[in-house]
């Protein structure tokens, strides 16, 4: 009985240090993104350029999710949660230092980049190696949660910084970032490993090309590169549709937040959610509500209004994400979980340069309400897609 109390102290003690991991590589993140569109406006940086500066977010780790998430696999989730919040606090002081050009704003990009998939992937593979696999939807949908609380805080922060300006003190929102790296960095000591680095030589025969004949793999991670671009995108291009319309820094950033709590509340209730309307049918409907809440937001609208789209919006975005992990998570061998889920991510990460970059092209000429509203036609066409994805309900 002693050695069950204690076992179940230890995983308590996991998921706690894990979720509050989550949590804060996810606020530094959402703190520091708008806080670069805002100091790239401040040096006049034309609109267009906004999306290559959030493609440098996206384009390293693009290059690096597999060897990650491989290392993941054969070094333990500790090692690479450690690297990342080391990479995460160089990033706020390459910001903070240097971000006064948008060559070291792309640099202290980069970095933020990497270091936010070296934590991610850390945190999805402890998850996906959690013992049982019957509670991946719940389980992923609290990690999510967990996730999108600090996308929360991120930009609820810049209300400290930003007052009734329309674009805040750039600065002290970098030195704010070093200061949670500063936190991050001995809580990652503390990260929880789940020991399948150890097995030896578990992976499967086969290893990536197994996990990629997967059935209806390339929907499923077309649809979460765009959910996630959509999330992307509403990062940067708030704040300027903020500037475009005279809407305070502090307002945007509180829009900002509305969107990433009403994701937390679909995260929260993913399990009962999967239970009653099966994943597919979720995945669906969550994407085309997310499409109907950024239309809107193209439109000329009050305040008030933008907040109730964004919501909307939010209730959508939540879905994606988990929906996809969990479903890798139930389908990979252990041994393989850290490159299952680093090559979801990859293509998130695609979506998250192919798409911005994008965006920054119609942002040229339609300004960052057209970015918005082709955006939401892309999530209506991945749902659409994912009308007949082979995601069970389990």
């Amino acid at each position: 009985m002693h050695g069950h109390g204690r076992a179940h102290q230890r995983g308590a003690l996991t998921t706690a240090v894990l979720l509050a991991h989550t949590l804060l590589v996810q606020l530094v993140t959402f703190l520091l993104r708008p806080a670069t569109t805002y100091r790239a406006i401040e040096l006049g940086t034309p609109g267009a350029w906004l999306g290559v500066l959030s493609a440098c977010f996206a384009l390293a780790p693009l290059l690096l999710a597999l060897p990650i998430g491989a290392l993941a696999d054969r070094l333990g989730e500790r090692r690479m949660a450690i690297a990342g919040a080391v990479l995460i606090t160089s990033a706020g002081g390459v910001l903070a230092g240097l971000g006064g050009s948008v060559p070291w704003l792309a640099a202290g990009t980069v970095l933020l980049g990497l270091g936010h998939i070296c934590g991610v992937v850390a945190q999805q593979t402890l998850v996906a190696n959690a013992p049982g696999r019957s509670g991946f939807d719940t389980a992923f949908g609290f990690y999510t949660f967990a996730a999108s609380l600090g996308q929360a805080l991120g930009p609820a922060v810049i209300l400290i910084f930003g007052g009734r300006a329309t674009v805040p003190r750039t600065h002290d929102i970098f030195v704010a970032g070093c200061a949670v790296g500063a936190v991050l960095v001995p809580l990652s000591f503390a990260f929880g490993s789940s020991g399948a680095h150890t097995a030896g030589s578990a992976a499967p025969e086969g290893g990536l090309r197994s996990l990629a004949r997967l059935p209806g793999l390339p929907r499923a991670l077309l649809t979460s590169c765009m959910v996630l671009a959509a999330v992307d995108i509403s990062l940067v291009y708030l704040p300027a549709l903020g500037v475009e319309r005279g809407i305070a820094a502090s307002t945007v950033g509180l829009l900002l937040a509305i969107r990433a709590v009403s994701s937390m509340t679909t995260r929260f209730f993913l399990g009962r959610l999967t239970r009653v309307v099966g994943r597919r049918r979720l995945l669906v409907g969550g994407t085309l509500l997310a499409a109907l809440g950024l239309a809107g937001l193209a439109l000329p609208l009050p305040v008030g209004t933008l907040a109730v789209l964004l919501c909307i919006a939010g209730l959508g975005l939540g879905v994606g994400q988990p929906i996809t992990m969990s479903w890798l998570a139930s389908l990979a061998p252990p041994g393989l979980r850290g490159r299952a889920m680093s090559l979801r991510l990859v293509g998130n990460r695609a979506g998250q340069v192919v798409f911005p970059s994008m965006a920054g092209a119609v942002a040229a000429g339609a300004g960052a309400g057209g970015v918005l509203g082709v955006t939401a036609a892309g999530l209506a066409g991945v749902a659409v897609a994912a009308r007949t994805l082979p995601i069970n309900d389990g």
